[in-house]
């Protein structure tokens, strides 16, 4: 075989070897998709707020604060207070309403709302303010004395001589005053003088109220429980209405559908009173009127005639007016 043709042939082997090496695939850290693990938060369910101890009520459609109110004897400004409305106009079905003081607070209580103290307030210490320190000799004054005037010697009778003789006493002075005898005369207790058992006090009945009537006209219409829940009392337009009891109003305006422009007395802690169909309302919230103090003036608003509807409530329940009035 020529040497031209074994070159030729490793040439040959040499092309093909390099033909069928194919090259390992490279990754481009680039364009690959690397998936992240993915983290969750767990969603912690909201607090489900306690149920409301004490009297509730669920509100129902067509409700409003200040019916709710008088069907249960209460203010509707308390109800608002206890449930922290702060629009007594907005209340939602359904909403379960606390018909008393939270935590069973004292009846009348006041409640605040605290005031957050703003984020950059700095707080320091109050430095305690020390009292200035005085000499024994500032000390020792005839208003204020540090120590006795004998100091912290000894007693003796010289001693006794000479403080006296600073101060310009005598000898005999003190002879004297040392030599006569102090009689304390004998105490004697007082006699004992026996009292009188003493009677029983009577608990004042808190219901016990001086009605009278608040228009002096015919009843119309008188007290029904399942058509009218007081009584229809005829006057005339502009006519004062006079309080039928001593209280406090609690309610003074037209949001009560049905009755009008009305005002609401309370008597005591279970009764009141109302007036409705008014022409004028003569009084404000929170003021206290007496008995027969004109709250307002008689009218037609939300009625069909110029009447007074008037409704005595004990603890929210309609009861006859007249059962509680004098004879008319």
């Amino acid at each position: 075989m020529k040497p031209t043709t074994i070159i030729s042939l490793v040439l040959l082997l040499s092309l093909v070897g390099c033909a069928s090496t194919t090259k390992a695939p490279v990754e481009d850290s680039r364009t690959t998709n690397i998936e992240k693990p993915v983290t969750t938060t767990p969603v912690t369910a909201a607090p489900v707020a306690a149920a409301p101890s004490g009297p509730t009520y669920t509100v129902k459609k067509g409700d409003g604060l200040i019916s709710i109110a008088l069907n249960h004897g209460l203010d509707y400004k308390d109800i608002a207070m206890w449930n922290g409305i702060e629009n007594p106009n907005l209340i939602l079905v359904d909403q379960v309403l606390r018909l008393s003081p939270p935590e069973s607070a004292a009846p009348g209580a006041v409640f605040v709302k605290p005031i957050a103290a703003p984020p950059n307030l700095e707080v320091k210490p109050v430095k305690p303010i020390e009292a200035p320190q005085a000499s024994a000799a500032s000390m020792n004054t005839d208003n204020y004395k540090r120590e006795p005037k004998g100091g912290k010697h000894p007693y003796s009778p010289e001693a006794l001589e000479r403080l006296h003789r600073a101060e310009g006493i005598k000898p005999s002075e003190t002879v004297a005053s040392a030599a006569t005898p102090v009689t304390v005369p004998p105490t004697e207790s007082p006699p004992v003088v026996p009292t009188a058992p003493v009677a029983p006090t009577t608990v004042a009945n808190t219901n016990l109220i001086d009605w009278s009537w608040p228009l002096a006209g015919a009843v119309l219409a008188p007290f029904n429980e399942s058509s009218n829940k007081g009584i229809d009392i005829a006057g005339k337009l502009g006519e004062p209405i006079g309080a039928a009891a001593a209280g406090k109003v609690v309610y003074a305006g037209s949001g009560l559908r049905g009755y009008g422009k009305l005002v609401i007395v309370r008597h005591s802690a279970d009764y009141l009173s109302a007036y409705a169909h008014a022409k004028e309302i003569m009084v404000k919230e929170g003021q206290t009127v007496t008995r027969l103090q004109k709250i307002a003036e008689v009218g037609d608003s939300d009625a069909d005639r110029v009447k007074l509807h008037f409704e005595v409530r004990y603890r929210g329940v309609p009861v006859d007016p007249q059962k509680h009035l004098p004879a008319h």
